[in-house]
This record gives C-alpha cells, sequence and structure tokens, in this order.
C-alpha cells in the first residue's frame, strides 16, 4: 500500500491554504515556497481541488485560492479522492485477479483494511488538522489524539488462541 505524493502534497497544501483561515485567497506561489512543493504541481493539483468544489479561484490582482467549504466538512479523504489517489493495499488493484486470475486468499484481508483506511480518513477534518497545528503552536494535545477511540475500534486485533 502506498499514498503518493499526490495525495500526501495535496492534503499539505489545503491545510496551508486553511491555516490562512480563508481571509484573504492565497496564491499557489506562496504555499509553493511555505511548503517546497513545485509550483506546476500545485496547479495541477488544484484544478482537480478546484473540479471537486474543494477550492475556489479567485481571479485578478490580490488573487488566489480560498477553500470552498467550511473545513468541518472536509474530510482528509475527500481531498485524496479528489485528485484521483486511492489507498490500496491490494496487490490486484481490488480487481480480485492476482491469482491465475482467482482472488488471492488474502484478498478479503487487504481489501477490508483498505476500507478502514479510507473510514479513518474520512473521520479527519480540515478543521481538525487546524485545530492540531495551532494547538501544536500552543503545546497542546493534538486534536487527531482524539480520535484514539475511533481508530482502535477500526483495526482489528488478532484474537487468542483457544486453550486446549
Amino acid at each position: 500500500m502506498r499514498l503518493t505524493t499526490k495525495g500526501r502534497f495535496a492534503v499539505t497544501a489545503m491545510l496551508d491554504l486553511a491555516l490562512l483561515g480563508g481571509t484573504r485567497p492565497v496564491t499557489l506561489a506562496a504555499i509553493s515556497r511555505r511548503q517546497r512543493i513545485s509550483l506546476s504541481y500545485l496547479e495541477q493539483l488544484f484544478g482537480k481541488l478546484r473540479r471537486h468544489a474543494l477550492v475556489e479561484s479567485v481571479r485578478g490582482p490580490g488573487g488566489g485560492y480560498t477553500v470552498a467549504r467550511e473545513f468541518g466538512k472536509i474530510s482528509v479523504a475527500d481531498i485524496i479522492s479528489a485528485v484521483d489517489e486511492s489507498v490500496d493495499a491490494t496487490q490486484c488493484g481490488g480487481k480480485q485477479n492476482c491469482h491465475d486470475e482467482r482472488k488471492c486468499i488474502t484478498h478479503d484481508l487487504w481489501a477490508n483494511l483498505n476500507q478502514h483506511i479510507f473510514d479513518y480518513l474520512g473521520a479527519v477534518t480540515l478543521q481538525q488538522l487546524v485545530e492540531e497545528q495551532k494547538n501544536r503552536q500552543n503545546g497542546a494535545l493534538p486534536v487527531t489524539a482524539q480520535l484514539s477511540d475511533m481508530r482502535d475500534s477500526l483495526f482489528i486485533r488478532p484474537r487468542p488462541a483457544a486453550s486446549p
């Protein structure tokens, strides 16, 4: 399983944009400088983010991008999906053909892991990431630590072996 730079950079750029609080449009050049992400790469990502109504563009002097929705209504999964990124732990890309054109014996395990990861990323909002960054600046506990109960319930733990 691999989350590529496309998804990581999209989340990073959206968080950068959100941290400015939506008070004014932000240029991609400014995000590029702060986050050390190629400007041309950001242009590609923001085209996709705009088409999925996650950001809005403002033209003209003082133009740039703003977050298009309330931060609490945008999940990390929304951002990753908008840039055509998938999180897939299966060897076959979900096609169920990795073992002589049949589903391998561990396919369901990896498919379930995919769903748990996507559920987790769907539960983390841009608002939570903004609050976490602000809390870090103030020395507080990260907001995502509050998701530990959910994270614990999502992942399947091995059952202890039955005693003879």
